[in-house]
């Protein structure tokens, strides 16, 4: 009786049709951006804030080249900044000159994850090198006036970065990237403080991206 009960059971079963597994959506192909991008950065860092543009091409769908120039401040770490609580101006104890760099690099970006990830996340790391004007003017002159006293020195250097650009837009570029900078002078350094020479200028800043895709 068990054995008869179950075959009853079963007996529904029988005449079910199994449903068919339906096919697999086809993967979406990858997005295609133009090859060229202008745009300017905006630098934000422990040298202070800086200004750049850049201009890249893409080599392949993983390889972008570029060439990007900024300016930006660098402060030694050893500063120390005093704030006049009565007049609510600030200076600093000992220095002599303000510092000013100007990288030229020239580099190459490589995109990451490209099979694993949609196309509104695209991260990448790069790097670039170049020759880096230093510029330094006296402290004790006003910001602007002070560059007609400006001495210009020469190093080399670079960057190496990684970052990310977002959105699926066609003419727009939106990205951030962080980036560690080092310069070395090719003489005897510059001196933000008094007696207190750098040769190797090295800063870590977050820079945001803005361009325009053509």
């Amino acid at each position: 009786m068990r054995v008869a009960a179950i075959i009853l059971l079963l007996i529904p079963f029988l005449f079910i049709n199994a449903q068919k597994i339906g096919e697999l959506a086809p993967e979406r192909p990858p997005e295609q951006f133009p090859p060229n991008t202008w745009g300017v950065d905006l630098m934000f860092g422990e040298g202070g804030f800086g200004l750049g543009t850049f201009l890249r091409k893409e080599l392949s769908s993983s390889l972008t080249g570029f060439v990007d120039i900024s300016v930006t401040e660098s402060k030694d770490e050893r500063e120390i900044e005093i704030i006049d609580p009565f007049f609510g101006t600030s200076f600093t104890l000992n220095k002599k000159n303000r510092v000013f760099l100007v990288p030229l690099n020239f580099g190459v970006q490589y995109r990451l994850f490209s099979k694993a990830l949609t196309d509104n996340l695209r991260p990448y790391v790069n790097f670039g090198v170049g020759p880096t004007l230093v510029l330094s003017t006296p402290y004790d002159r006003e910001f602007f006036s002070a560059f007609a006293k400006a001495q210009a020195n020469y190093a080399v250097g670079g960057y190496i970065g990684f970052g990310a650009n977002f959105g699926l837009s066609k003419e727009n570029l939106v990205g951030i990237n962080a980036r560690y900078y080092v310069a070395h002078l090719f003489n005897d350094g510059v001196e933000n403080l008094n007696g207190k020479f750098r040769k190797d200028l090295n800063h870590f800043y977050i820079t945001l991206n803005i361009g325009l895709m053509y």
